[in-house]
Formats: structure tokens, sequence, C-alpha cells
């Protein structure tokens, strides 16, 4: 019964204090779910942060069922999940009754802009961990470039970008294996 109880905490405390989504939830999913618990490992994390990043849904959510599930199966998942989506639940009921009631202050619209600021910089952190610990070589590059160009400058669709990306990498793997 513990495992859920902390998975359910854990969760919950990553769904209230990261503001900006599954990219700024990073850091603290790194802190909780890799050194806390050692639920997984860094690159299991960033496996399921690929991973949710090309199913439907929010990425934070994702990867909590993804290692949720991977704890204690289904009803892991489904603890994991709930924990990292009741924050949000009750944030925005309550922000929803208020924020029409405040939305022209000055000070809430500053206070909004602040918090943007904040989440850009959670998000660059989040960015460069994920640099570090995924491209490792020259052709973790050449996907990144590519992959970048696409989704950038050519407005290329992001789940085919990340197919096409995880089919190069096979490609390229096992065309290395075979020269060995």
């Amino acid at each position: 019964m513990k495992i859920y109880i902390d998975l359910f905490v854990s969760w919950f405390k990553m769904g209230l204090f990261t503001f900006g989504g599954g990219y700024a939830m990073l850091p603290m999913i790194q802190k909780e779910v890799i050194e806390k618990h050692k639920w997984a490992t860094e690159e299991e994390v960033m496996d399921y942060y690929a991973i949710g990043q090309c199913t439907p849904g929010i990425i934070a959510v994702n990867t909590a069922t993804f290692i949720g599930y991977y704890q204690k199966g289904v009803l892991g998942g489904i603890v994991a999940t709930l924990g990292v989506i009741t924050p949000s639940l009750i944030i925005i009921s309550l922000i929803a009754t208020a924020l029409s009631n405040f939305a022209q202050i000055t000070i809430v619209q500053n206070a909004l802009a602040g918090i943007r600021v904040a989440v850009c910089y959670l998000m660059i952190t989040s960015i460069i961990k994920l640099w570090k610990s995924s491209i490792k070589d020259t052709t973790g590059i050449i996907i990144f470039c590519g992959a970048f160009i696409l989704s950038y400058f050519l407005d290329f669709s992001v789940v085919i970008t990340i197919l096409l990306s995880a089919f190069i990498g096979v490609v390229i793997r096992n065309i290395r294996r075979r020269k060995i």
C-alpha cells in the first residue's frame, strides 16, 4: 500500500509545484523519480518522455502513467496519473472562478508575466538536461539537426518527425552493428 501512497504523493507534489507543463517538470521528476525513489533511471525517464511526446495527451500525465505502470501495473499507473492531475484540477477550478474577476488588475497581469519568464527558464534547463543525456554522438547530432529543421523551418508534423527520427536511429544502429 505504501508504494501507492508514495506514487500519489510524489506525483501530486510534482503536479502542484511545477508550472509550465511536462518539460518544466523534468527537474522535479529527476529529483523524485530518479534520485529519491529510484523508480526509473535517467535513461528510462528520457524514454518515457519520448514516448509521452509521441502519444496523445499531456507529457506529464503520460510520464506519470508510464512510471506508475512500471512500478505497480495498471493500478500504479492510475494512482500516479491521479496524483499528477489532481492539483491542476483544484487550481484550475479556483483560478477559473477568480480570474474573470481579477484578470484586469495590473498586479495579476504582472504576476502572470513573471511566471511565464520563470517557465522559460525551467524549459531551457530541461532542454539542456535532455541534450546532455540524449545526444551522445554524431548520429544524435545529425538526428537532432534534421528534426529541428523539419519541425522549425519546414513546419513538418512533430509526430512524423519523431517517428522518422526513431526509424533513422534504428537503421543507423543496425548498420553500425553489421560493421562490427
